[in-house]
């Protein structure tokens, strides 16, 4: 259910950003990975113009850019502007001259890995690979790792699109290891029986840290620990093991002078989609520290400072901030460096920073600005791009705030201006349920169209989402959907005091979790008078076993299924389906392992049984993230049709 712009739509099923712009056929550029050189001088960034209603661009570039206001320098790449011919993980040479990066094969799984000089000339390719490469790091000593997957079936994440579910299904299953390259070929630097997820070099290029699973790496993120593995090969040693069974590990990042190992514990419902508190432990091993014990924030990516101090972009209500927490070694007052109510993506590993220069490269935005490259000193930064800029947003955006059984619960509300009398509403409620609707950019796609069509838009954050700590994030822990459904209704409340919205006219649509929320909300209530879910759970007993990535629901329902099939009934939308009476459309993709596709139909199946108005859509060869422009256009198609039967707007 790795870090998307928000999981309401997104991961749901139709790549779906969480804000909108004003009404433009011109797409988003949107900027994927970025990496600054270790001078400072430059930065490198793959990028390229997401399609309509749709966030991950099909034709990407790697681009080279001086940071003192040079020319932009495009990068020839051996297969040209054809789609999935990506470029990905561009990594300097320590000492700046050169940058390397991994390059997809278009149609395959496999991947090349090349070098240009800094200015973006004489293209060389290092290595020729049958798998996948991703997270490419340099070593002090020029020694260049990275996680590589020999025999790739599919690409990195469970996001992307499953295999055929065909032949032997007990097989071995692919697993990603650090590896070194050493003369055209991989050293392999962890064992084969262990997923490695994250990984960091030590400073003195000894070895690495690293998270890591045994078995399906699809799957078993939930269960990684933290490993030690040395740079010549071995079978790796574990630092540390979530005490609890309950929370899981991200960002893994090791200090400045080798002693203490970074990273992000709590309960998190996707790799990739990350929040918690911040920990250190030794690098020998030992006991861990959380650094930010009862904080009201989630701690989203992790990066060392030029000083050695530890640095923490996290999530804290309505804005992003950069906070500096000391030398890492006990817990420390948050000093905050940069906040606003932005959303941006730093490296594709974390925060980097180019030392000793102390400067980084950012993609920044939010709900009414596109995404940015900037770049400086944290809290310095200065846009070095403007690829994106367009006329004021034709809505308002306002951050509401409500109570719901004792805390404090944030969401978004979008009106669309020049409209009069009352709004019809449509609720989207996030993917996760470990992520938060934030103030992304998305330019042309559903959101714009609803809220040119007359829409109010509305985002809660419930309890179980990021960015009002640990304990919040906690919240619906064997609790995953009747107790944030509440906090959502008393946020349509609180919407309706805040805007002119019709009561008798409000919709709700979302994907993966907020498919399944949207399921819930229509067993529940019939308050909403049209659905849309995307990608969603209507059974979790049967869902159990159809997905594969049932070790995420553990740390939420703390047995699997067939030890308290009672908590996942409960759970279910399913047990309550007689209660529906809201016309619902459902979609999904064909090869979506998170949420697979006969949970849509058995829900469009026993909705249409009783008589309930429904829809349903199953799109081929599409995963949890739809990548296919023509798929993307039809379920925004189906999903403004369905609403505007029912809503009138």
């Amino acid at each position: 259910m790795r870090r998307w712009p928000d999981l309401t739509a997104s991961a749901l099923a139709v790549g779906l950003a969480c804000g909108a712009a004003a009404a433009s056929d011109r797409p988003v550029h949107r900027f994927l990975d970025i990496a600054v050189s270790p001078d400072g001088s430059r930065a490198a960034s793959v990028e390229g113009d997401a399609p309509p209603a749709g966030y991950d661009p099909l034709v990407r570039t790697l681009t080279i850019r001086r940071l003192d206001g040079g020319a932009a320098v495009t990068v020839p790449l051996p297969c040209g502007a054809e789609t999935e011919c990506w470029p990905g993980s561009p990594a300097w040479t320590p000492d700046g001259r050169h940058l390397a990066f991994a390059l997809r094969k278009p149609g395959s799984h496999a991947r090349s890995l090349y070098q240009v000089d800094a200015d973006g000339g004489t293209l060389k390719q290092l290595l020729a690979f049958d798998g996948t490469i991703i997270g490419l790091a340099y070593a002090p000593d020029g020694r260049l790792a990275m996680l590589a997957t020999a025999g790739a079936t599919k690409e990195i994440g469970a996001t992307q699109p499953g295999a055929p579910v065909t032949g032997d299904l007990g097989g071995p299953v692919p697993e990603q290891r650090i590896a070194i390259l050493h003369d055209g070929k991989l050293d392999w630097a962890s064992p084969p029986d262990l997923f490695v997820y994250e990984y960091d070099w030590r400073p003195d290029g000894s070895g690495f840290v690293g998270t890591a699973a045994p078995g399906d790496g699809d799957d078993n993120w939930w269960v990684a620990k933290l490993y030690a593995f040395d740079a010549a090969g071995g079978a790796g040693r574990v630092i540390y093991t979530p005490p609890d069974g309950r929370h899981q590990l991200a960002q893994p990042k090791i200090s400045r002078d080798g002693r203490r190992i970074a990273f992000i514990s709590g309960v998190m419902s996707d790799f990739g989609s990350t929040g918690g508190d911040v920990y250190t432990v030794p690098v020998s091993g030992g006991a861990a520290v959380d650094l930010t014990p009862g904080a009201r924030f989630s701690a989203t990516a992790l990066g060392w400072g030029c000083d050695g101090t530890l640095l923490a972009d996290v999530l804290a209500g309505d804005e992003r901030r950069i906070a500096s927490l000391g030398d890492g070694t006990a817990p420390a007052t948050p000093r905050t460096l940069w906040h606003g109510a932005e959303t941006f993506e730093t490296d594709e590993w974390g925060i980097d920073l180019a030392c000793p220069s102390g400067i980084a490269a950012v993609a920044h935005e939010s709900i009414t600005h596109g995404p940015e490259i900037a770049a400086g000193r944290i809290g310095a930064w200065k846009d070095i791009t403007s690829v994106n800029a367009g006329p004021a947003p034709a809505f308002d955006v306002r951050s509401i705030t409500w109570q719901s059984e004792g805390a404090e619960v944030q969401g978004w509300l979008e009106l669309p201006k020049g409209k009069a009398g009352k709004l019809p509403m449509i609720t989207i409620i996030h993917g996760g349920p470990g992520a938060a609707a934030t103030p992304t950019f998305t330019g042309p796609g559903i959101y714009e169209t609803l809220l040119g069509r007359g829409y109010a838009l509305f985002r809660p954050n419930p309890r179980g989402s990021f960015g009002q700590g640990e304990a919040f994030a906690a919240g619906n822990v064997r609790d995953l959907a009747a107790g944030p459904f509440r906090d959502i209704l008393a946020g349509v409340d609180a919407a309706l005091r805040a805007g002119p919205i019709d009561p008798a006219r409000l919709g709700v649509f979302g994907g993966s979790y907020g498919g399944y929320m949207t399921m819930w909300a229509v067993t529940q209530t019939d308050r909403f008078k049209a659905a849309v879910a995307a990608a969603g759970i209507s059974n979790l007993q049967s869902y159990y076993g159809e997905n594969g990535i049932d070790q995420w629901m553990i740390p939420y329902f703390g047995k699997p299924v067939y030890d308290d099939p009672a908590a996942y009934a409960a759970a279910s939308p399913i047990t309550f389906i007689r209660n529906a009476r809201t016309p619902t459309f459902a979609y999904v993709g064909a090869l979506d392992i998170e949420c697979p596709a006969p949970q849509t139909q058995e829900f469009w199946h026993a909705l249409h049984e009783l008589g309930v108005p429904t829809s349903y859509a199953i799109y081929p060869g599409e995963g949890h993230r739809f990548r296919d422009p023509a798929d993307l256009a039809d379920a925004e198609r189906r999903t403004v049709e369905w609403f505007d039967k029912y809503l009138k707007p």
